[in-house]
């Protein structure tokens, strides 16, 4: 069986591909990230034989599209967590990081655990997900707004600044003493 690794980029691929024993067989480089240049990576891979496995590197947000290109059309594909490629790229005869090692890591790390978990079209789950991600970023920003309000006029000066709590008031007017040990170390205001 032939693996396909493949290094996933915001506007390109750099694809590997490997035998059964780990050897670099091809290497490919595509020129955009669209449907039409993940169909001829497809057609690149073709060459290898019918039986062989796409292997990408687990970032979602970038191999989106490319999977479900590749889902689309049939293939088998399998997402390699990032730890797994650093024993890979490490044991590489070559030092650096490029994309071609990068994608032969991809490739060996899946020919090393064939066990990594198999990528499947997102459904509804990915939508509603979307939507509760938004929905904190907002509670999120609301709350930022909310504290900045109440921050901003505390800084103006005293009159404008944060109204005081009913115990505050009550010793400011000399109704009530300051309980023991409320104010460690400051004077209370209507008491002793």
């Amino acid at each position: 069986m032939v693996i396909v690794g493949i290094d996933a980029h915001k506007r390109t691929h750099t694809a590997v591909a490997i035998d059964e024993a780990g050897r670099k067989l091809g290497e490919k480089r595509t020129t955009s990230t669209t449907t039409e240049a993940n169909l001829e990576l497809l057609r690149w891979a073709e060459a290898f034989g019918k039986e062989r496995r796409f292997a990408v590197e687990d970032c979602r947000h970038l191999s989106r599209r490319l999977e479900a290109d590749m889902l689309a059309a049939g293939e088998e594909l399998v997402r390699v967590p990032p730890k797994l490629m650093a024993h890979a790229r490490d044991a590489a005869r070559t030092y650096g990081k490029s994309d071609p090692i990068d994608a032969l890591a991809v490739a060996r790390a899946a020919w090393r655990e064939p066990s990594l978990p198999r990528a499947c079209l997102d459904g509804p789950s990915r939508d509603l997900r979307l939507l509760v991600d938004h929905r904190e970023d907002l509670v999120r920003e609301r709350t930022s707004q909310v504290n900045r309000l109440r921050w901003h006029p505390s800084r103006a000066g005293p009159k404008l600044g944060p109204r005081p709590t009913l115990a505050r008031a009550l010793q400011a007017s000399g109704r009530a003493r300051c309980p023991l040990g409320w104010a460690r170390g400051h004077r209370c205001l209507g008491g002793s």
